[in-house]
């Protein structure tokens, strides 16, 4: 039997808590004319939205206790690998990611973003930077990375994949772990950068921020959180029951809804908590529709805040979710294409991979993730009057969001603080 070895691909993103120094592009992108407002990014902002929660929905299939994930950053590392595909592979990538048919609308909406992201004279510090790492001795279509520079301010430098493939992994996880302040470490395994690597990209976007209304941690008590019916563990509870705690809340028959803003009060947390510890029927219910119109129902008021203390990692591998999720050709040869990157049909997805912090206390919220695109080797084959009470004593859901538009950049649910 002849075998075909082909090229391959490493997309690399890292998302992260402030801090690091940045090594390639992070500043303002220059858009052409007419410049999209911010009013008008709502269709990569839905598209993310809505991968989002189609991906909350296959984790909790399979994953029993917490989870935590940023749907912006896989959304982002597979918008700069759409970029070069083709055909079949492009039409199942987009209907996965609801990416809009329209490449002008797309790429310049993710610019947009990009920029606003990037803004600087914040209250908090979010920030986002994408480049790319490219085999010396290989041939890629210019045009390719032109539009990834262009609309994702992603810059090519050459690395040697072929004779120093640990070196150039090291050299790349440093990368991540820097600009994620030491919370991502070691993305990337041993061996998962080879000789036959041709390309990775890299995306890093941080968030660091206070809460606008801070907990006092001397009123934080040890208190009884559910996991199960049958199963409690003590938890670090914070509290807010002072008279300044006003903060958006509503409330129907099935769950509470808190929305606590950072400084700033560009960006917040929503927490969804079920009541009855009814989890699971929210989480049927959670969809881009209900989840808008639920955060309709909120109206700012007093509000008394129980809220636990919490910090967990996650790593997940993605290829199979993405599979039956709708895209299964981007992982098959032959029958991949992504001739947009080098002109060849050579190149497939082998792994996608996700690593992901938080950590939730009384001064606010630092979060942290990582994903990475491995394309390598292929071969044939309702309220009362009264003061609500908001206790997270048993699983709930959280989002971090853009306030304005509702951009969900990071989420996952609780199960166990403790973990």
């Amino acid at each position: 039997m002849n075998w075909k070895i082909l090229t391959g691909i490493t997309i690399i993103l890292a998302i992260g808590i402030a801090g690091g120094v940045f090594l390639f592009h992070k500043g303002t992108i220059s858009l052409p004319e007419p410049k999209p407002k911010l009013s008008d990014i709502n269709n990569v902002v839905d598209a993310n939205n809505q991968f989002a929660l189609d991906y909350y929905s296959k984790l909790r299939e399979k994953e029993k206790s917490n989870i935590f994930f940023s749907p912006f950053s896989i959304s982002s590392a597979l918008a700069m690998t759409y970029e070069g595909a083709k055909e079949k592979t492009a039409e199942e990538i987009r209907a996965v990611f609801y990416f809009p048919a329209d490449d002008n609308l797309r790429r310049t909406e993710y610019a947009a973003i990009f920029n606003k992201l990037n803004r600087e004279n914040k209250k908090y510090q979010l920030s986002i930077a994408n480049a790319l790492w490219a085999e010396k001795d290989y041939q890629f279509l210019t045009e390719y990375f032109d539009r990834v520079e262009k609309y994702y301010g992603g810059k090519a430098v050459n690395l040697d994949f072929k004779k120093d493939p640990e070196g150039s992994r090291i050299v790349i996880n440093n990368w991540v772990k820097d600009q994620t302040n030491d919370k991502i470490k070691d993305l990337i395994p041993q061996g998962l950068i080879n000789p036959i690597t041709r390309l990775i990209l890299t995306n890093a976007i941080y968030f660091k921020g206070e809460w606008v209304l801070q907990f006092n941690e001397k009123e934080t008590r040890d208190e009884d959180f559910r996991i199960s019916k049958n199963n409690r563990v003590k938890v670090p509870m914070m509290q807010r029951v002072d008279e300044n705690a006003e903060f958006n809340y509503t409330e129907n028959g099935k769950l509470q809804i808190l929305e606590m803003p950072y400084s700033g009060e560009e960006i917040s947390i929503l927490i969804l908590l079920p009541k009855n510890d009814d989890l699971a029927t929210i989480e049927n219910l959670l969809s881009s529709k209900k989840l808008s119109e639920w955060k309709k129902d909120l109206k700012k008021q007093r509000v008394n805040v129980f809220i636990p203390r919490f910090k967990f990692e996650t790593k997940y591998f993605l290829a199979d979710d993405l599979k039956t999720m709708g895209m299964p050709t981007a992982f098959k040869w032959p029958g991949a294409d992504f001739s947009g990157i080098d002109g060849t049909k050579d190149l497939i997805i082998d792994e996608v991979i996700h690593q992901a912090f938080v950590e939730v206390n009384e001064k606010g919220t630092e979060a942290a993730a990582g994903t990475a695109v491995i394309m390598d080797l292929g071969a044939i084959g309702g309220t009362t009057s009264k003061i609500p009470v908001f206790r997270a004593d048993h699983p709930f859901i959280f989002l971090i969001q853009e306030k304005s538009n509702g951009n969900i950049l990071f989420t996952g649910r609780v199960v166990n603080p403790t973990i």
